[in-house]
Formats: C-alpha cells, sequence, structure tokens
C-alpha cells in the first residue's frame, strides 16, 4: 500500500524476510512437507488472516484511504455474517505483483488446478459468475485446514447430502476372521502396502511409474468377510473406513451420481481415510452397447468413476458378490483382485467354535462337528443362528444350547435363500 500510494523505494518491491518458528505444529509440518516459496507462503497466511484477525485487511486499506472508500486495485469482498474485507484473488496478485503485468500472471498461476494448493485441496479461488474474472472469487481455506493449523485437530467428515459415507468399525480382531489361507495372504499384502507404501515412493526410479493410491477389488458370497475384512484393516492401521451409502449417491438424474461421488472423494481425498464400496456393482458394473440417451450417460458414469478411482491416493476397496458383474475396465485398474470363498467344513467349524458364547454350554446331544460338515452356510449366518439359539436358552433360563434350536434357526436362515434342511 505504501509503494502504491506514496512511491517509495522507487517503485521496487520489498518482500519481507519469512522466517519459520520450529514448533512441530500442524502448520510447521505442512510448510516443511510441501516447501512452498514465498509467494505460495504468503498467500497461505493471507488466507489465514480472516480466521485469526478479522479487520486484518480492513485495517490496512484505512491507512491510506477514507474509510468506507472503495479500492478495487485490492480486491476484497465482504460475505454473509463476515463483517471485514475477505481476500480474494485479487488481493493476493495486487500484493505479490502490483502494477507488474507479467508478475500478475505468475501470481494467477498459483490458483490453477494442477497447484498442489488445489489438487491437495487446502485453498482454492470462489467460483464466480460467467463473465467476472476468475481473480475477483474470494480465497477459500478448507475448514479442515484452518481447523488443523490452527487449532491442532481434524473434524471427521459428517454423514449427509454433502458426504454420503458413515464410519464402520467392529469390535472383533484377527483372530476371529475365518477365511481361506490364499485369502488371508492376499490381505496381507493390503497391509504391507499401508505399511511401506511411503518407502516405494521414495525410490526415485519406481516412484514416478506408480499410480497414486490401492485399489482392491473383495468378491464372493455374502456374509463370508469382505466387510469385517476392511474394518479389521483400518482398526488395525488407526483408520477410518468410510462405507459408501449408494441410496444417497446413485440418482436417477443424468450428472448426479457424478456430483454425488465427487463430493465424497473431495471430502475423503486427505483424510487418510480408507473408502469402501459395498455391493459396488450398481456403481461399477459392465457398460453395455449405447441403444438410447440412458446407456450414453451410464457409460460416462463408469468413465468418470475410472478416472477418479485412479486419482485417489489412499486405499480404495469395492465388494461385490460376483466379480463378473464388475466391468473390464474396472478389473484392469485393481492392484488386487481378492476371491473370499464360502467357508468349507473345517472352516465353518472354527466359525461356530468361535461364536461359542462364554456364559453358556453346549447341550451334550449338539455336534458342532456334524453341523458344519453337514450345512454349508457363511460365517454371518452361523452368527445369526447362534443369537437365536443363545435367546433360546435366555428364555428357558437354562443356559443350555440345545440341538433342536440349532436345527430350528438353521431352518430359518436357509428359508432366507430359498433353500430347505434335508
Amino acid at each position: 500500500m505504501k509503494l502504491f500510494f506514496e512511491k517509495e523505494n522507487n517503485g521496487e518491491m520489498i518482500y519481507p524476510q519469512l522466517s519459520l518458528y520450529e514448533d512441530g505444529s500442524p502448520f510447521n509440518h505442512f510448510v516443511h512437507q510441501y516447501k512452498p516459496g514465498l509467494e505460495e507462503y504468503i498467500i497461505l497466511l493471507l488466507a489465514l488472516s480472516s480466521h485469526i484477525q478479522p479487520n486484518f485487511l480492513d485495517s490496512i486499506v484505512q491507512q491510506f484511504i477514507v474509510q468506507g472508500s472503495d479500492f478495487p486495485e485490492i480486491g476484497g469482498a465482504r460475505s454473509g455474517n463476515h463483517r471485514g474485507m475477505l481476500p480474494t484473488g485479487e488481493t493476493a496478485v495486487f500484493i505479490l505483483a502490483g502494477n507488474d503485468l507479467g508478475q500478475r500472471m505468475n501470481v494467477q498461476r498459483l490458483f490453477s488446478e494442477d497447484h498442489c494448493f488445489n489438487k491437495q485441496r487446502v485453498l482454492w479461488l470462489e467460483d464466480v459468475e460467467e463473465g467476472e474474472p476468475k481473480m475477483s472469487g474470494r480465497i477459500i481455506l478448507a475448514n479442515d485446514w484452518v481447523e488443523l493449523f490452527l487449532y491442532n485437530k481434524q473434524t471427521k467428515p459428517r454423514f449427509g447430502p454433502d458426504f454420503p459415507a458413515k464410519i464402520i468399525n467392529t469390535q472383533m480382531v484377527w483372530d476371529d476372521l475365518v477365511i481361506h489361507p490364499q485369502t488371508r495372504r492376499q490381505i496381507d499384502i493390503i497391509a504391507t502396502w499401508l505399511a511401506h507404501n511411503d518407502e516405494l515412493m521414495e525410490d526415485k526410479l519406481l516412484a514416478p511409474k506408480l499410480k497414486p493410491g490401492y485399489k482392491v477389488l473383495f468378491y464372493g458370497p455374502s456374509g463370508t468377510g469382505k466387510t469385517l475384512t476392511a474394518s479389521l484393516i483400518g482398526k488395525q492401521f488407526e483408520k477410518d473406513v468410510y462405507r459408501i451409502d449408494l441410496s444417497q449417491v446413485v440418482s436417477k438424474y443424468i450428472g448426479e451420481t457424478e456430483k454425488n461421488l465427487e463430493k465424497v472423494f473431495l471430502k475423503a481425498e486427505n483424510k487418510d481415510c480408507i473408502l469402501f464400496f459395498d455391493e459396488a456393482d450398481a456403481l461399477f458394473g459392465k457398460r453395455t452397447g449405447v441403444q438410447s440417451s440412458h446407456d450414453k450417460y451410464a457409460n460416462q458414469e463408469v468413465s468418470y468413476l475410472l478416472q477418479r478411482m485412479e486419482d485417489f491416493s489412499g486405499l480404495l476397496v469395492l465388494a461385490s458378490n460376483f466379480k463378473n458383474n464388475i466391468d473390464a475396465a474396472f478389473l484392469r485398474r485393481f492392484h488386487q483382485v481378492i476371491h473370499f470363498p464360502a467357508p468349507d467344513a473345517g472352516e465353518r467349524l472354527q466359525l461356530w467354535t468361535k461364536a461359542l458364547p462364554e456364559k453358556m454350554k453346549l447341550h451334550p446331544e449338539a455336534n458342532l462337528q456334524q453341523i458344519a460338515q453337514k450345512y454349508e452356510i457363511t460365517g454371518a449366518a452361523i452368527i445369526n443362528i447362534m443369537q437365536y439359539v443363545c435367546l433360546h436358552a435366555i428364555m428357558r433360563k437354562d443356559y443350555l444350547l440345545h440341538p433342536a434350536d440349532f436345527m430350528e434357526g438353521m431352518r430359518r436362515e436357509l428359508q432366507k435363500e430359498e433353500k430347505y434342511m434335508s
């Protein structure tokens, strides 16, 4: 402002010497990680200024012009409940470039879509109406980063229209999961990626060839442990697992499904979380021949998902009952395709045994080995039957698990799948 109004320093801009106080704070960590240049540093501080001192810009402008006067060169906007001036792209351009046209263009590039500020969803320019200069948009500093920088905490996304996903967790542990040994070995590779991906990304030869994130497909019958596995991975690595609510995402209106999914990906991008798409067939199903406008837009939706899935930098897990229902283009992009087969007799016996309650006893005539050998059901069905048997034991107050209750519970479970006991 002094340079503009009083022509100090012969019109030559003098930048301050900025130094970073090493306090181990999230802001300190951010600067060390992204290594912003001086201009980027100033834009970041400018975006933070109104969150710390509401009249920061107004107090400076009022030193040089009459209170209430307009000063278009510095930009700025007023909005909603906030009474002070909010910085816009024009504010940053004025501070960093003044009237130097070449430098003004360079500063504008710091707000481009491929800059780390935008790619990491740290800050960006608010959209403006058609025909208005892009730089007149407010500088938006994401609330997640505001809370992290100022309060050293990150708020978890809340379920709603802007984030149609819920956290799933479990009280169970890995020993409770009974799956085929080959399936377990493949899951161990996911755990290895989560633990050591940073090492791969530091390799100068390999890192440029690797795409961000890790994409996995779990497929197999319902109740074989797909959701539980995703929950256990999150529990082991202390990462939130968000299950996408497809009822909130999929829309009959053209383009709405993509918009809903974009909200999920943007919110999850820097949360270091795991995205879990259950019953993924509804979104990632096979493309069809174009016979109508509906087919055309459905195929465009799949194309959008392909690109967005590739761009996600975290762990992305899709679950489906049948691998063949997933479009081949998605299958090629998965790092792993893991089969969760229905448990065999030995695995079913483990599931029955692990499901036995601590405070109840098995009736002498109840033979779990025989039940496991005879009835081909999944782990989820076994838990349902055990709950049914336990409730009857409590009703009788003998706390004995009777064979007749096992048979009745089995009959009920099989009826769900329109099967009958032999």
